[in-house]
């Protein structure tokens, strides 16, 4: 596990496996998965976290899916799991 700050109230967490949950204050809100792509949450928050969001699939260069937020807690929970 590899603990990223990557702006102010940002921070990944990339794990072994490739995954990599980005944390936007305290919230996961997008899962990078190899294979998949960016899994985005579809719940509406602040600006500044859609800003969050939006950075991150850039510096991913990745594909983007909105999922429910359910499912980016899921990724983030299982990893931590782990």
């Amino acid at each position: 596990m590899k603990l990223n700050p990557v702006g102010s109230n940002q921070t990944e967490i990339e794990y072994a496996d490739g995954v990599t949950v980005l944390y936007s204050y305290k919230t996961p809100v997008a899962v990078f998965v190899p294979g998949k792509g960016a899994l985005c949450t579809s719940r509406k928050y602040s600006m500044t976290t859609s800003r969050h969001v939006n950075k991150a699939v850039e510096r991913w260069g990745s594909s983007r899916t909105n999922v429910d937020q359910g499912i980016v807690d899921q990724y983030a929970e299982r990893q931590a799991a782990a």
